[in-house]
């Protein structure tokens, strides 16, 4: 099975659109914020929350639930690709529905082998939600989508390696947004 959770008016083809709201492309009106989810353990090989996670989860606990439900319901492997505004871009910054801001540091929050690795090591700067939660979700990929101003100076080659990195750092607007995939390990 496969899942486009949040999916709003885009729908897509070979997948189950699912959409708290009913559009012409949902398939499953669901309010993924109330769990349980309605899929068996174990069922699911990919979702996709495309500009959608973002809206979900203004509270801890409801942001942990969502996680908890997306380990329950995903396969050994499965994997969930995530895009997301960028926080301190504009795109993020101007839309009142945006909840949560979603980085990779957040999210690199629920790799079981990282957390281990941390309290292995006695790191006390990260929340080891990964043990916390019985989850393991893995950042198999990501990929960061710089602003359109920004990627022009970088493909001139007038911004590169560290000065982009330490741009990023210091200013809004940068990068417009990242997509990553989060693998679940189960085995």
């Amino acid at each position: 099975m496969k899942l486009n959770l949040g999916c709003g008016a885009k729908r897509v083809d070979g997948f189950v659109n699912v959409d708290k709201y009913p559009t012409a492309a949902t398939d499953m009106v669901l309010d993924l914020e109330h769990t349980p989810w309605p899929w068996p353990d174990d069922a699911v090989d990919e979702v996709r929350f495309i500009h959608s996670l973002e809206h979900m989860g203004a509270t801890t606990d409801t942001f942990l639930a969502i996680v908890r439900e997306l380990w329950r319901i995903c396969r050994d492997g499965a994997t969930v690709l995530i895009h997301v505004p960028h926080p301190r871009h504009d795109n993020w910054l101007g839309d009142p529905t945006h909840v949560r801001p979603i980085t990779p540091q957040a999210l690199g929050l629920f790799d079981r082998r990282r957390n281990e690795e941390w309290v292995a090591g006695g790191v006390s700067a990260a929340t080891p939600l990964a043990l916390y939660l019985g989850v393991d979700f893995h950042i198999a990929n990501l990929t960061t989508v710089l602003d359109p101003a920004w990627w022009e100076a970088h493909a001139r080659g007038e911004l590169a390696g560290d000065a982009l990195d330490r741009v990023a750092r210091e200013r809004n607007n940068v990068i417009a947004e990242w997509h990553i995939t989060w693998t679940a390990r189960k085995s």
